[in-house]
């Protein structure tokens, strides 16, 4: 696993990932991750699941896990949970998705390249389309 982070130079992670897992193995990692890095990789992978799947059951049964890190200040965590989040539009996940946008109005996330606020915010809006 190896996640090169945002930078001057561009405003998105970049992974190497060698084999896609699959989501019970995504739900285990993420209960127990071992790295912001490890936890990254596991969104990642679950947004490209949701690309190629869709949406379905078993995605939607992920949210008590993926809530864990509704109260997460890594700017990294909240762009990709928004991304999951607006694809999904898991219904309990709207008033989190406000409350990460207030706390970063609030206190704006530090030594970042990019502003998370935009996934976010467009998150909130695709729930009230």
């Amino acid at each position: 696993m190896s996640v090169s982070y945002p930078n001057q130079y561009r405003n998105y992670c970049i992974f190497d990932i060698k084999e896609q897992k699959t989501l019970p193995e995504i739900k285990a990692s993420l209960e127990n991750p071992k790295s912001e890095e490890e936890v990254l990789e596991n969104l990642y992978t679950l947004n490209l699941i949701l690309d190629k799947e869709g949406i379905n059951e078993n995605v939607l049964s992920m949210y008590p896990v993926l809530s864990k890190y509704n109260d997460t200040t890594s700017p990294n965590i909240q762009t990709f949970l928004a991304g999951i989040y607006r694809k999904t539009k898991i219904p309990d996940a709207f008033g989190p998705l406000c409350a990460m946008l207030i706390r970063n109005s609030i206190t704006p996330p530090k030594d970042c390249n990019f502003d998370p606020n935009e996934e976010i915010g467009g998150a909130i809006l695709n729930y009230l389309a």
